[in-house]
């Protein structure tokens, strides 16, 4: 598909909508076990001071914690939530970047020139969307990722059974457990991701570095991981802690990252960062560079069919 060339037509919102569900899916295949790595150094130590948390450390570094994970409990433990993981990017990503460009269009009033503030307007609202609606799925993911199963018995048995099991013992509105803090993770993290995303494409672009192809999409989707990582990583770890604590825990997301800070200090809040940056970057070439072609092949294929024989 590199090389392709761009119809003259746009791509509808239905297009964009599925071609990023897609894109997120196939980018969440590749890219599950560092963030399989990063869920379980992000909630190690969080019942212990910083002192005891890196004496008694199971995981230490990206590479050691899979290594740990696969030695203590089989290669199938790196793609633990992986259902409710595809689940999650079907709808979360399709709302969040799928509608980004639509939504954007719709603060302008459709003009073709957006400033920054319709950029982070329309990341907000398509991230905080997004979040209304795949919560559930965020949830469960995150405690299949969080369990580690070393001799000990499944915490859930499917992922149907998760959803059933929280609904029934923390109520209906455990499913959406951390939406607090989900929506202000999700907020930064479309507005970085995305926004920077554009704007290092377009400057690309208007400066005649690249073109619109392979080359400029990785770098301009390599840029917004590493942004993405460095804004979002604190929010992220107190979302991942929340969603997998047990009923009464903690209060409140803010007393969860109140009890970090105080249990653990404030590098607490970057614990994961390197495979959250090698998650987030990864995830960004691979989704972006994915859902640009899709996006193409998806016209082009729309194109052919309506075109007269």
């Amino acid at each position: 598909m590199v090389g392709f060339k761009a119809t003259d037509v746009p791509p509808t919102a239905t297009v964009k909508f599925l071609g990023a569900g897609t894109a997120a899916c196939i980018a969440d295949l590749i890219t599950f076990p560092l963030d399989t790595a990063k869920v379980r150094l992000q909630i190690q130590g969080e019942r212990q001071g910083p002192v005891q948390a890196a004496a008694s450390a199971q995981y230490r570094g990206v590479l050691g914690t899979i290594l740990t994970m696969v030695r203590t409990e089989g290669p199938r433990s790196l793609y633990k939530g992986l259902v409710a993981g595809l689940q999650r990017q079907m709808s979360f990503a399709s709302i969040r970047i799928g509608l980004y460009d639509s939504v954007k269009q719709f603060y302008t009033k459709g003009s073709e020139h957006a400033g920054i503030g319709s950029h982070l307007l329309a990341g907000s609202t398509t991230g905080a969307l997004a979040v209304a609606v795949a919560q559930p799925t965020d949830v469960v993911k995150v405690r299949f990722q969080a369990h580690a199963q070393a001799g000990g018995g499944r915490r859930y048995q499917s992922t149907i059974e998760a959803y059933k099991t929280i609904a029934r013992e923390e109520g209906f509105w455990g499913l959406w457990k951390g939406t607090s803090p989900n929506v202000a993770r999700n907020a930064v993290v479309n507005c970085a991701e995305l926004v920077t995303y554009d704007l290092i494409k377009d400057t690309l672009l208007k400066a005649n570095l690249m073109t619109d192809d392979l080359p400029c999409h990785f770098t301009s989707a390599f840029g917004a991981g590493f942004c993405t990582t460095i804004i979002s990583s604190p929010v992220d770890v107190v979302k991942t802690r929340y969603m997998n604590s047990a009923l009464c825990q903690y209060r409140s997301a803010g007393h969860c990252a109140l009890t970090m800070l105080q249990k653990e200090g404030p590098q607490a809040f970057y614990k994961g960062f390197m495979p959250s940056f090698l998650r987030l970057g990864s995830w960004n070439v691979v989704m972006f560079v994915t859902y640009e072609q899709l996006k193409r092949a998806l016209v082009a294929a729309c194109a052919s069919r309506d075109a007269p024989f």
